[in-house]
């Protein structure tokens, strides 16, 4: 009866470590890009501190039909960062590195995939 007990509750504390849910982690640092604002003038976004991992639809420019895509993503994050060319992180895709260099202009972007990966 003791052995079944102990198992029981041995079970019992296992499946509640695997339901309890995560907490969200972020990267530490700001993903930054620019767009076209309505007026025509170019508008800067930074993201501070943004959640991870995870994917991100810039909203400025997420709908293709109305919006040119965003540009000169720059990742001063402590994690790694893929940008895409399509909202939902679909269309071809750039890896940019921690702490990396402003990209040029003509990188192209809608959405953005953060990483756990530091």
């Amino acid at each position: 009866m003791r052995l079944r007990t102990a198992v029981a509750a041995a079970f019992g504390a296992l499946s509640l470590l695997v339901t309890v849910p995560t907490s969200a982690s972020a990267a530490t640092g700001d993903f930054s890009y620019m767009f076209v604002g309505l007026d025509g003038s170019p508008q800067s976004v930074a993201l501070h501190d943004p959640a991870s991992p995870g994917c991100i639809t810039l909203p400025e420019v997420a709908d293709p039909g109305s919006s040119e895509p965003a540009f000169a993503p720059h990742n001063n994050t402590d994690t790694w960062v893929m940008v895409f060319t399509e909202p939902n992180c679909t269309g071809d895709s750039w890896t940019l590195r921690p702490h990396g260099h402003p990209a040029t202009d003509r990188l192209k972007l809608r959405s953005v995939f953060l990483t756990d990966r530091h």
